[in-house]
């Protein structure tokens, strides 16, 4: 019994860190653009593995993102500044492996609360998906400032108030978006988990 449920766990793990490799590489997969706002859904499917298989296994496909992204800044970059940002692995690959871990541990700390399913889920989508914003976007402010500030056209001085309005829009309305997705998606493989 014990060698099936590890090559089912192999076999997600293929499965989520295969759509990762999907969602970043394909144009509008990974990112839904909705008028002025270019919204990440990525971090979905990171959750997602972190609520069905665990914060460590969370923590493997969000580093399986990071790396992508790590490796991508220097092969193929999305921006003229991303190969200056996100070749630091602390911008790149830290931030997206903490959203497995913050995900999967809010998510079992809210069912042993005797929160429901689905509460516990779309906090963990929350969670999981401001832990990404934040930690990009602070620790883009605290090694490159300047640099992002010369992308962006603004006097370094504006650049955290710029920062906090990427927070409040793209930000919040990706949070909110994962706390929507996250049990819609997760709950069936839940499912067939047990």
């Amino acid at each position: 019994m014990k060698k099936k449920n590890k090559t089912f766990r192999l076999a997600l793990l293929g499965m989520f860190s295969a759509i990762i490799v999907l969602q970043t590489t394909i144009p509008l997969l990974g990112l839904i653009p909705i008028g002025p706002l270019s919204l990440t859904v990525i971090q979905v499917t990171v959750i997602i593995a972190a609520i069905v298989l665990g914060p460590r296994d969370g923590a493997i496909i969000g580093g399986v993102w990071g790396i992508i992204t790590f490796v991508r800044a220097y092969t193929f970059p999305t921006s003229p500044i991303a190969p200056i940002i996100f070749t630091n692995p602390f911008i790149s690959v830290l931030p997206r492996i903490l959203i497995g871990i913050v995900a999967g541990y809010i998510y079992h700390k809210a069912l042993k609360s005797k929160m429901n399913d689905t509460g516990a889920m779309s906090i963990a989508g929350v969670a999981g998906s401001l832990t990404n914003t934040v930690l990009v976007l602070g620790l883009i402010y605290l090694f490159y400032r300047k640099p992002y500030a010369n992308y962006m056209e603004m006097d370094v001085s504006q650049l955290l108030p710029a920062l906090l309005g990427i927070v409040g829009t793209n930000g919040v309305t990706e949070a909110i978006l994962s706390g929507i997705l996250v049990p819609i998606i997760a709950k069936p493989l839940l499912k067939t988990r047990k």
